[in-house]
């Protein structure tokens, strides 16, 4: 009998993990029965769970014991749900094997959670974040990162640290993902940052994808300049050129009031201070209108001006640089001297501070006593960053004091930069010009004049002659620094505009189309142009006119390298002095090298004339037709890239010369017998002059290759004594920039033919041993035009007969073969014949010895005309075995002409010679 209900916990408790089917209950699960060990009635047979489709069932394990087991049905996923909760009843077996008659216990409460597995990952909320930040500030939380965990439990699900995986990074993290800077940031530096964050959950499992993170720095608004360019490229002959075409200023929305802008090219380590031409300075005081009569006493070395060949000097030889041990001797005579009440000495000078507590004082130019005494006539020196100059002048008049010492305090005579200095005298009154600025002296002291004497003086440059007052003469005084185109002018001063010329700086600064800048802009340059100041109250407009200012050089070979740019600003505000600060602008100017031209000089090389027109009063013009010419070789880009034959290309250019040198190539001229000559007048209205020498001509100033032509084919070459010359030889030479740049040497060789029987006779058999002579009468050109200006009647007379008998020889063959066909029918002889005679049609040279000729006595007048036809064959053919194959027939015309005229020449030509 089944008497009494199983009993079972009236509630359990269990865990599940996830992905598992067991379930852990506490307590565990058994039911009890009163009715045991009664077969049926007291054991247990099933537990039955209630609840809407619960992924549980309960298993009996043991009937006898009433254990059982409470297992998941299906995997239990903890992100579906979390726990579960439901009803269990236990069943007993009944009264019998039927089951009928069981009998349940009561219900009990089954709670049940599941247990999380860390199988999810975490992920970011977004693919990628962005931020931006002011640079220079540090921030607390520049963003914030978030990210998720797909786990059930807070264990797995909590996201408990954030990592930046970049590295070398500014920034860090914290554990709930906020992104700070640990530096200040800088735009310049840096305009953006990329990096990479990981999170981690707090199972330590790390997201799969890192997420990318942008922070971009926005620079702090800073007063300036923007939108130009360090590097400014100019290439030669590019004319104007705008320095910062798209230039503006950044304000900050600041109260501007007005604006103070200046713009400086600094060139002053290139040549003198800039960019000036670096012709010789006689060229260019001709080419200023200079007055005539300049003294060069620093010239170039050469033979004629030799005493500064022991200078120290630059690469182009116009600068010489003093080390406080060199002086140079100016030869007697360069000088005069008696320079007048009136002259002026011009330099360009560059010196520093004076070494040494107690300077002593720097001669720039000296007069001094040669031996016995050390007196200074008249002198140009620095002492103490002073420019003084000394002018002692003769006892002469009244013994009275007069001006001796004139005294400049300058900044610029120790500024280590070059200057333009013109000292112009007219006694008592001496002014200084520096860079077209003038000076009167601060200082004037007064001496006693120079008593006469017989010394002789010594003028020198870089220190003074000491000839008195030690043992033995020496230079003392010495210079230190640069000196260049040190020059005096003896009777004349110059004017302040030829001085500015002199100057002048070929580049500088300049501003295109003036008449846009506007109403409200101020601007002002300096005299060399190297310096703009610009003024105004309206941003836009000092913008516009920024934008003008460009860069120029007029100098078609620039010297080429980097010129400074130098842009300084200054802002005031409405109601203050300054309210921004605006930083300086460093830029630069590329200047590029120019293509070097190719000067070359071309005409006739040879020629003779007779003697009467070199003894005659004019002479011969040595060069009538000569051509200057200059060539440039500029780089094409080729169309199509194996068309590598078209890169260069030779383009003509025109330019100016400064100098061209007729030299005399071998012994020098005898002035008592033979000169070259030009008539002055061919140098007026050009920036020409000209000086003569036994050792040639030289023709010097800024002008153009077309006016140099015109000037060189006036010399004239005068021999007024030619008995024992026979030939002369020149040479022509011409320089651009000083000898930067030089022609090719062209040679002339003239020929001088004597009259006279012996000396012509000779003459001529020297001339045909000449290989000269024959290779200009090869030339197409040089030998018709000796031949034409040749009015020997001798020489005539040769060429002639040599044209009559080649013309007499071929009549006579022609009737020779003729009559021989006729009376001989044998085709051999006939052959032979013709091949004797037959002529070569390639064209030959006749050299014909006049003299071999006119050694047999002379025919009789009586003789008949086949005999003379016979005689002259005879001659022909023997000069024709003596000399090699050479010139033909001459053509058709000529030959008509030399008929007519054959018999009459050859009557004559022995009277001719």
């Amino acid at each position: 009998v089944n008497k009494h209900k199983p009993w079972i916990e009236t509630s359990y408790h269990g865990i599940i993990t996830e992905n598992n089917d067991t379930v852990i209950l506490d307590p565990p699960l058994v039911a009890l029965d009163k009715d045991a060990p009664v077969p049926f009635a007291g054991e247990i047979c099933a537990f039955k769970i209630h609840g809407q489709e619960m992924p549980f069932e309960a298993v009996v394990l043991n009937k006898t014991s009433g254990e059982g087991r409470l297992r998941a049905k299906s995997p239990i996923d903890c992100e579906l749900q979390k726990e579960y909760t439901f009803i269990i009843q236990a069943y007993d077996c009944g009264s019998g094997p039927s089951g009928t008659n069981w009998k349940k216990s009561h219900k009990a409460v089954v709670h049940i959670q599941v247990k999380d597995v860390n199988e999810f990952s975490p992920t970011f909320k977004e693919s990628m974040y962005k931020a931006t930040v002011t640079e220079g500030k540090i921030y607390d939380s520049i963003l914030q990162v978030e990210a998720i965990d797909e786990d059930c439990s807070p264990q797995y699900s909590q996201i408990c640290n954030y990592e930046i995986v970049t590295t070398d990074v500014p920034f860090a993290i914290d554990r709930n993902g906020n992104i700070r800077n640990t530096e200040k940031l800088s735009y310049d530096k840096q305009h953006q940052y990329e990096i990479m964050v990981t999170a981690f959950d707090c199972g330590q499992k790390h997201a799969t994808e890192d997420v990318l993170v942008r922070v971009n720095v926005k620079p702090v608004c800073k007063p300036g300049w923007q939108d130009w360019n360090k590097r400014i490229e100019y290439k030669p002959g590019s004319g104007s050129i705008p320095l910062f075409p798209s230039i503006h200023l950044e304000t900050c929305d600041g109260p501007v009031s007005s604006i103070h802008t200046t713009i400086e090219l600094q060139t002053n380590y290139i040549g003198k201070g800039c960019d000036r031409e670096t012709y010789s300075e006689k060229s260019l005081q001709k080419l200023c209108g200079a007055s005539s009569g300049a003294i060069d006493l620093l010239p170039s070395p050469s033979a004629t001006t030799n005493w500064t060949a022991g200078l120290l000097m630059d690469n182009n030889g116009m600068i010489f640089k003093f080390d406080g041990k060199q002086g140079a001797k100016i030869p007697d005579g360069i000088v005069p001297k008696n320079l007048t009440d009136q002259f002026t000495i011009t330099l360009w000078m560059k010196h520093g501070p004076s070494p040494g507590l107690r300077a002593e004082k720097e001669t720039i130019l000296c007069n001094s006593d040669k031996t016995e005494m050390n007196r200074h006539h008249y002198a140009l020196y620095v002492h103490n960053c002073r420019l003084v100059f000394l002018l002692r002048k003769d006892f002469d008049q009244a013994d009275t004091f007069r001006p001796a010492e004139f005294h400049w305090k300058l900044d610029q005579i120790c500024d280590k930069e070059w200057h333009y200095y013109v000292v112009n005298v007219e006694f008592p009154v001496v002014t200084l010009y520096m860079d077209g600025a003038t000076y009167e002296p601060y200082l004037v002291t007064n001496d006693w004049p120079i008593h006469p004497s017989h010394i002789a003086m010594q003028l020198t440059v870089g220190a003074c002659w000491q000839g008195g007052e030690v043992t033995k003469p020496r230079f003392a005084q010495y210079f230190h620094g640069s000196l260049a185109s040190l020059t005096i002018r003896p009777g004349k001063i110059e004017s302040h505009k030829v001085i500015s010329c002199l100057q002048a700086c070929k580049e500088g600064l300049d501003i295109n189309s003036l008449e846009s800048l506007g109403q409200g802009i101020k601007y002002h340059f300096n005299p060399s142009q190297s310096v703009l100041v610009m003024e105004g109250d309206d941003i836009e407009n000092i913008n516009q006119a920024l934008q003008k200012v460009s860069y120029i050089n007029s100098r078609q070979f620039p010297t080429a390298g980097v010129r400074r740019l130098k842009v300084s600003s200054k802002v005031q505000c409405f109601g203050e002095d300054v309210c921004i600060s605006i930083p300086d602008i460093e830029a630069y100017v590329m200047v590029f090298q120019a293509n070097e031209p190719k000067i070359t000089i071309s005409g006739m090389d040879h020629f003779a004339r007779p003697a009467a027109q070199f003894e005659s009063e004019r002479g011969v013009l040595l060069f009538p037709d000569i051509r200057i010419v200059s060539t440039v070789t500029r780089m094409e880009q080729p169309v199509d890239y194996k068309e590598h034959d078209r890169g260069n290309k030779p383009v003509e250019m025109l330019h100016n010369l400064d100098f061209c040198d007729i030299l005399v190539i071998g012994a020098e001229l005898e002035p008592e017998q033979e000169c070259l000559e030009l008539d002055h007048v061919e140098l007026q209205g050009k920036h020409l002059d000209a000086t003569n020498s036994t050792a040639g001509y030289s023709i010097y100033g800024v002008d153009s290759m077309h006016n140099y032509e015109q000037v060189l084919r006036q010399i004239r070459y005068r021999n007024w004594d030619t008995s024992a010359t026979f030939d002369r030889k020149f040479r022509v030479k011409c320089s651009e920039l000083n000898g930067r740049y030089t022609s090719n040497e062209f040679n002339l060789e003239v020929n001088i033919l004597h009259s006279s029987n012996s000396n012509f006779m000779e003459h001529v058999n020297h001339m045909i041993v000449q290989p000269q002579f024959l290779q200009s009468v090869h030339h197409p050109e040089g030998s018709i035009t000796a031949l034409h200006n040749s009015v020997v009647p001798s020489v005539a007379t040769i060429v002639i007969i040599i044209c009559v008998s080649i013309l007499i020889f071929i009549i006579t063959l022609g009737v020779y073969r003729i009559r021989t066909a006729q009376q001989h029918s044998s085709a051999d002889t006939e052959g032979s014949k013709e091949n004797e005679m037959d002529w070569d049609d390639s064209a030959l040279t006749i050299t014909v010895n006049p003299m071999e000729k006119y050694e047999k006595p002379h025919q009789p007048e009586e003789e008949s005309e086949e005999e003379d036809i016979e005689e002259d064959e005879e001659d022909t053919t023997s000069a024709e075995s003596d000399e090699s194959e050479e010139e033909e027939d001459e053509e058709e015309e000529e030959e008509e002409v030399i008929v007519q005229k054959g018999n009459k020449q050859n009557a004559t030509r022995q009277e001719q010679l």
